[in-house]
């Protein structure tokens, strides 16, 4: 009974070559698949290196997104604050010497909420866009809401600023609203 077991044990398991030679691949030359396993090699270490850049750029395309909505996350809010600038501005350029006296402390209190304003606009980055009469329009900064023919004015010169424009970190806020001459007829 002990020499049946041991013929059984010594007959070759199926897959493995009689001889002792080595396993023979798919295509029957170790060659063959040596050279399928480098394939599959490359092509895994060619995807791993592209999840790899995939997985940087999402980090940096996040970094980037998370710092631009700290920079300007709130322009909304600083373009709804342009109106009261505009208002309080309007309110001081029409007050007469006669009611800046009768009136002090309310100019002064009017006077100090602008300057207030314009301070914090400065703390977040919103500066004023603030042209000349006399300067080139500038479409990327400015703009035209009326063209009139001025005397010795060049046609885009400005003629009048109707209000300041502001800009957000170098992204325009609002274009300043000017009055831009037009070539004289």
């Amino acid at each position: 009974m002990a020499d049946a077991n041991k013929d059984e044990s010594l007959e070759p398991e199926e897959g493995f070559a009689e001889d002792g030679a080595e396993f023979e691949g798919i295509d029957g030359a170790p060659e063959d698949e040596l050279e399928v396993l480098r394939i599959e090699r490359d092509d895994m270490r060619d995807r791993f290196m592209r999840a790899l850049a995939d997985a940087e750029n999402a980090r940096k395309r996040g970094e980037r997104d998370r710092r631009e909505a700290e920079q300007y996350g709130g322009s909304k809010l600083a373009r709804d604050m342009l109106p009261v600038f505009d208002n309080l501005k309007r309110a001081l350029d029409v007050v007469t010497d006669e009611q800046r006296d009768e009136n002090k402390a309310l100019i002064e209190g009017v006077e100090l909420t602008l300057r207030e304003l314009i301070n914090v606009f400065g703390k977040h980055g919103i500066k004023p866009v603030t042209p000349e009469v006399g300067e080139a329009f500038d479409p990327q900064l400015h703009q035209a809401m009326f063209e009139a023919p001025v005397p010795d004015t060049k046609a885009g010169d400005i003629i009048q600023v109707m209000t300041e424009g502001f800009t957000l970190h170098e992204r325009l806020l609002r274009p300043a609203q000017v009055g831009v001459s037009s070539t004289p007829g």
